[in-house]
């Protein structure tokens, strides 16, 4: 992505402001899938520390059967225990990969911390191999900060 891009996408959050909870999500992986044409499953997951799991939240893209998935197991289970962005160039090079789609071919995970606790993740999927640049890092963590902001 480019950084004029980035830069715009970020600037237009502002947009959502007046919307919250599950209307923000869902309105927000909504647009981020119009906008950009490589996110091919965006969605998110949000801790539930007393089971020690994900569950999923909104998400625009194919049906997933990963709608729970514990701690420690796959990309986005191993960003709930390292509480760190995961970005995943080639999914098949990856031991611990929980597969949702065939066509899938990279992954970034996004932690989402309410103030000191890690509250969720934003989960991005692609068709393509290694398409995140730094400034899909950048618009996802904006994004991320946003929707804790409005937690």
């Amino acid at each position: 992505m480019k950084q004029e891009i980035s830069q715009r996408l970020i600037k237009d959050l502002e947009n959502f402001d007046t919307i919250s909870g599950i209307e923000l999500q869902k309105s927000l992986v909504q647009w981020l899938d119009e906008e950009v044409s490589y996110y091919n499953w965006t969605g998110f997951y949000f801790m539930n520390n007393a089971k020690q799991q994900l569950e999923i939240g909104p998400y625009v893209g194919a049906y997933t059967d990963h709608t729970v998935i514990p701690y420690g197991r796959g990309i986005c289970g191993q960003v709930a225990v390292s509480g760190k962005t995961f970005e995943v160039p080639d999914v098949h090079a990856q031991d611990n990969y929980l597969a949702c789609s065939l066509a899938t071919k990279s992954e970034i995970v996004v932690p989402i911390y309410k103030g000191e606790n890690l509250v969720g993740q934003i989960d991005i999927d692609s068709h393509e191999l290694d398409p995140f640049t730094q400034e899909d890092h950048d618009l996802l963590e904006a994004v991320a900060n946003f929707v804790a902001q409005r937690l």
